[in-house]
């Protein structure tokens, strides 16, 4: 059994063929699904997934659609958080470095989020680029106590134990395919069993042998392959301990 710990199969890119998708996942192992919010525009439709028996859902402000958000959208987070206790974490939020512009705002937004994860005691879901080490670094400062995800996970040996040691799961995803990513590589290979679990970022990420089509769920099987051999474990191993440490890490989910 799989998880894709992180999917946005709210994303109109499965308007057309959702039930196929979820149907090709459950083909290739996938049982569940965890799907995050981007925008509050879109809370709606995370929340009619969750309707479904294999989906859980999480609820966010995402640090790439800035032009999206508003400054009251914090507060109805807020409220929408309380009113669906259904909810297995708060994001995706987090930092992307890239959009320099924004940063300042961003890092407003993300320390919203994570202290509404702290002040709720859910785990939160972290979007995380060219940020590692000042992200850490917050983390470490507010001590959430649910901990949560370091989503799309692409980092060093060394931070990758910066984020275990803060009681945070590291999530593996379509990077770890690419032949180019030694460094993702050797954290992956040094991870403690229950220091990650399997995604795919669907419809984005595409794995290698895949750029420019659309990601789905089902291709965690492929992630899950990869990550076996990196570890030198069965797919099976790989399958059980990262199972395990999604049901713990969202554990509100059945």
């Amino acid at each position: 059994m799989l998880i894709d710990a992180h999917c946005h199969l709210d994303f109109p890119d499965f308007d057309a063929d959702r039930e196929a998708v979820i149907e090709r996942a459950r083909a290739a192992g996938v049982t569940r699904f965890v799907v995050p919010a981007t925008t509050r525009r879109h809370w709606e439709r995370v929340l009619a997934l969750g309707h479904r028996e294999e989906v859980d859902v999480c609820l966010g402000l995402h640090p790439y659609f800035m032009d999206e958000h508003a400054p009251e959208d914090v507060e109805a987070l807020a409220r929408w958080v309380d009113d669906h206790p259904e909810l297995v974490a708060i994001g995706e939020c987090g930092i992307d470095a890239r959009f320099a512009d924004s940063l300042d705002a961003q890092w407003r937004l993300f320390d919203a989020q994570l202290r509404l994860a702290k002040a709720r005691r859910l785990p939160v879901v972290i979007h995380c680029v060219q940020a590692n080490d000042r992200v850490a670094k917050r983390l470490r400062q507010l001590a959430l106590p649910a901990g949560g995800l370091i989503h799309a996970f692409a980092g060093s040996p060394e931070q990758a134990k910066q984020f275990l040691d803060l009681g945070f799961t590291l999530g593996l995803g379509g990077a770890t395919t690419f032949d180019r990513a030694r460094r993702l590589h050797r954290a992956v290979a040094a991870l403690p069993d229950d220091g990650y679990v399997l995604e795919t970022d669907s419809p984005d990420m595409p794995l290698a042998g895949h750029q420019g089509e659309r990601n789905e769920p089902a291709r965690v099987a492929e992630v899950c392959r990869r990550v076996a051999e990196l570890r030198g474990r069965s797919e099976q191993q790989v399958a059980a301990a990262s199972t395990a440490t999604a049901r713990r890490l969202f554990e509100r989910a059945t």
